[in-house]
């Protein structure tokens, strides 16, 4: 066995330390938050801070972008190689410093950008994780299934406008609808964010009595779930708005179900290749033999060779695991293991001793050669 060093980039979800499921919001949080610490001119001469700049842009414009992070969800870096940093201004999410400012503190100071904008209503739902275990064989070969979730969904008493008289909401009458309070501080013109309405410009005088203003309702759905033969522990399967109901005619949000594969009672996987350990006596390797394999479809015959060693691997192809979203699939690795009896009669021991006359073996060290050598140093 042997190892090679690799480069490898870090996960993005890491760098900007947020969850697999984590909504937009939560990521232009994660990266303003990483932005402003690392940011050039707050660490001048800082090298490592520069790089670590340079490392959230670059994971935050993948996993800001739906087709990129889908892409890198479904294959990793290799899904969006090329993408590359985010290049100039690095806060182009944000419009400007004075825009950030605004995001953190509530506020916008006149003449750095940032000017009064009302907060739409509408909100995408949260994104929703289901943990599913499935066997070993189900994970090889695929299964279909259903499942029940507990999710929020648009209340049909008021169709999800969360008012009781069905017409919506009304202007904040504190902000006019503008969804920002302005007034004068010395040379500056601040606009906080309206407390009445929380910057959405509309408030609900009168809630609807079933979801109380809120627009939706927690209800239990049935989703069918097809599992692709050739899933390994870990994959994660999503399911594009399956998630909660968004707020006032957001999208909803997306569920992802996690796969947990069970081990096997006897074989090992490798990739998309199935290893397996299977006992032959003494006569069966010094004559050769014929032996039945178990497969994942059933017993196959495997012909062992005379003068066949102990660790002998056999190679059964096409019997591994199918590819993943491909033609084709992996091989199943038979290794031989020679048993020595550990319990003999009195006549099996005399037929070994008179075939232990006839077989001369130098018991002497035997010198390995430079591979063998450098193949152990790297087992």
């Amino acid at each position: 066995m042997s190892t090679t060093a690799n480069v490898t980039k870090a996960d993005y979800y890491e760098v900007l330390s947020v969850s697999r499921t984590a909504t937009d919001q939560e990521l232009k949080t994660a990266y303003r938050k990483l932005a402003m610490q690392y940011h050039p001119d707050r660490n001048p001469g800082d090298h490592r801070a520069e790089e670590k700049f340079k490392e959230c842009s670059e994971a935050y414009q993948v996993l800001s972008d739906p087709d990129k992070r889908a892409a890198y969800d479904r294959y990793g870096h290799a899904g969006v190689s090329g993408a590359g940093a985010a290049q100039g201004n690095p806060f182009t999410d944000f419009q400007d410093l004075g825009d950030i400012f605004g995001d953190l503190f509530g506020f916008n100071i006149g003449g750095m950008g940032g000017g009064g904008r009302r907060q739409s209503r509408a909100q995408k739902g949260r994104d929703l994780r289901y943990d599913q275990t499935i066997e070993f064989e189900e994970a090889v070969f695929g299964k279909e299934t259903e499942i029940s979730i507990r999710r929020l969904e648009a209340c049909v008493d008021c169709n999800g406008l969360g008012t009781a008289n069905g017409r919506g909401p009304a202007t904040c009458p504190q902000c006019q609808g503008r969804g920002q309070v302005r007034y004068q501080q010395g040379f500056f013109s601040i606009a906080r964010t309206c407390n009445t309405c929380s910057g959405t410009g509309q408030v609900i005088t009168e809630p609807c009595k079933t979801c109380r203003g809120d627009g939706r309702v927690e209800r239990e759905h049935t989703i069918q779930v097809k599992i692709p033969a050739g899933v390994e522990d870990g994959t994660r399967i999503r399911y594009q708005g399956e998630g909660d109901a968004g707020r006032t005619g957001g999208p909803s949000g997306d569920l992802y179900i996690v796969l947990s594969v069970k081990a096997h009672q006897f074989f090992e996987r490798d990739g998309y290749n199935l290893h397996c350990h299977i006992p032959i006596s003494i006569t069966q390797a010094a004559l050769g033999a014929e032996i039945m394999i178990p497969t994942l479809e059933g017993d196959v015959a495997l012909k062992i060779p005379e003068g066949t060693q102990s660790g002998k691997d056999f190679k059964l192809r096409n019997k591994g695991v199918p590819y993943l979203n491909e033609h084709g699939r992996g091989d199943l690795i038979v290794q031989v293991a020679v048993q020595t009896p550990k319990k003999l009669t009195r006549v099996q021991k005399e037929l070994l001793r008179q075939l232990g006359e006839t077989l001369k073996v130098e018991n002497t060290p035997t010198p390995h050669g430079l591979f063998e050598r450098v193949k152990e140093m790297f087992s």
